[in-house]
């Protein structure tokens, strides 16, 4: 497959498959062809006397210097070397390839300026797997992902480093191993590389992606837990959700009936005399609800964003009238960063309520005849009792991660830009609540299989079976204690895999 920039908007799921699965990317003819019209229209200004952001002058604080013509493609190099101060760990190549492709997408919109050639060649790179080392902190997400983007410019200037292959060299070698060659940067492009919100649009559009598994799985493991805890599905009855009817919550509510359908387990209480289950069960829908809500606000930024152009200054050619270069404010990350900040607090809810479960099932007070921490030979044996420790631990880190970044600013370039979004920090704080709500539920995953298993020969619904199976097929049930981090890496192993939702969904079909 190959995903033809054509100026049009990106989805979320072409975004994937570039950055994760390496599908090939070209540029359409009729974006080239707007590119070249752009570009003819900054060689004209560029050589006049006129101020104009970035082209002929210099840029932030030094907007006011003007260049003379002759230093003017001197100046895009130079802005691309002075911003290249990205700190901290390099980004993973698929989050590389995210940020690549979104900046290629944006400039092919026609509104930068730049030669079709700048374009082609960051193709190029995503084709060839050439990826710039790009490190993960120094952008306060405002006047662009600066700082970032910087290293991707780099990269086709031949400054820098580059994976290629798997092994980390300098960007020239990289590129001269992959058969292409550095960009010499003319008026506009150094800038319109780097400007921008393509770090937190890319790490963003493959969050959300990741987001969206996570919520199926956490009905997933919510639904064996709620059967392993002699539950009741009665609280998923479609006539209450109606009542309350947030598109979260109905979508949850369908997915753990269809989950818990024809459990013998349930079954075999129906006619107990608990009257309500505890919140962590009888809430799923809500919560679990409440998570899906804060995705949807975020996909439908992100897919927004992903057919934006944020650079400045902005081309308009005019089309035969006299056209302008306009200074604006597109690179601004704030409605990032506010939809990445709402994801981790949605995020950090999953994590928080699957927790809540993983205690009782493990708590002989309240896991309605289990025995304590899952283990069939308890005192000798310890059983699961470390694993919800670690998933308080996790969860507990989850909550500092939901405090929002991006109601912070701290001023910079002399106080010309004098509020930015820190939507940057919000991404990678993201990325990581992510990570650990992966694993909470993991750990809820382990557990509540373990759980199923101790009420056979009562068998749980068609869903939850199907993961209790999938399960199995990897990780045996713990009769004697064990090296528990085996355990736990092999659960988290089926979550990021899909494993587990592919065998649910074979099972019963595809979740909302």
């Amino acid at each position: 497959m190959t995903l033809v920039l054509d100026g049009g908007p990106l989805s979320l799921e072409s975004v994937e498959a570039v950055a994760r699965r390496s599908e090939q990317v070209a540029l359409a003819p009729r974006a080239a062809q707007a590119l070249a019209a752009s570009r003819a229209f900054v060689e004209r200004i560029a050589a006049s006397p006129e101020p104009i952001y970035g082209i002929t002058t210099g840029v932030g604080k030094l907007k006011d210097v003007v260049i003379p013509p002759g230093e003017r493609a001197a100046l895009q190099r130079n802005l691309v070397l002075s911003h290249a101060g990205g700190v901290g760990a390099p980004l993973a190549e698929d989050e590389v390839r995210a940020i690549a492709l979104l900046l290629a997408a944006s400039l092919a919109r026609g509104a930068s300026g730049v030669r079709p050639v700048v374009v082609e060649t960051l193709i190029a790179c995503l084709n060839r797997r050439v990826h710039p080392v790009v490190f993960e902190r120094g952008s306060v997400g405002a006047s662009g992902d600066l700082a970032p983007l910087a290293h991707v410019a780099g990269c086709l200037i031949g400054e820098g480093e580059a994976w290629l292959d798997g092994r980390r060299a300098p960007s020239r070698e990289a590129l001269a191993r992959a058969g292409l060659s550095p960009l010499v940067l003319e008026a506009k492009e150094g800038l319109a590389l780097l400007n921008g919100t393509h770090l937190m649009a890319g790490l963003g559009a493959l969050a959300v992606l990741d987001a969206l598994r996570l919520a199926r799985t956490a009905d997933v493991t919510g639904a064996m837990s709620l059967e392993a805890l002699m539950g009741t599905n009665a609280a998923f009855d479609p006539r209450i959700h109606a009542l309350r009817p947030h598109p979260g919550q109905l979508a949850s509510a369908a997915n753990l009936r269809r989950l818990t359908e024809a459990s013998a387990i349930i079954a075999s209480h129906r006619d107990c005399t608990r009257v309500q289950d505890a919140y962590s069960l009888r809430c799923m829908p809500q919560v679990h609800g409440a998570a899906r809500e804060a995705i949807g606000f975020a996909r439908a930024v992100l897919e927004r964003e992903l057919g934006a152009v944020s650079d400045n200054p902005l081309v308009f050619p005019g089309g035969g009238t006299e056209g302008a270069v306009l200074s604006g404010g597109n690179f601004h990350g704030e409605v990032l960063g506010l939809a990445l900040d709402t994801l981790a607090i949605g995020t950090a809810q999953l994590a928080g309520i699957s927790e809540r479960r993983i205690d009782r099932l493990v708590n002989p007070l309240v896991s309605e005849g289990l025995p304590a921490f899952l283990s069939p030979h308890g005192g000798l044996n310890s059983g699961y009792m470390i694993a919800q420790y670690v998933a308080a631990a996790l969860a507990s880190e989850l909550k500092t991660l939901a405090h929002p970044a991006s109601v912070d600013s701290i001023p910079t370039s002399a106080l010309q830009e004098d509020y930015n979004s820190m939507g940057t920090t919000a991404a990678l704080k993201l990325r990581a609540a992510l990570g650990l709500a992966r694993q909470v539920l993991a750990i809820e995953l382990l557990c509540a299989a373990q759980a199923l298993d101790l009420r056979a020969p009562l068998q749980p619904g068609r869903g939850s079976g199907a993961a209790r199976d999938a399960v199995r097929r990897r990780i045996a049930p713990l009769a004697e204690d064990r090296y528990l981090k085996a355990d736990l890496d092999a659960a988290l192993a089926l979550c990021v895999e899909g494993a587990v939702l592919a065998a649910v969904e074979a099972a019963i079909g595809p979740l909302e």
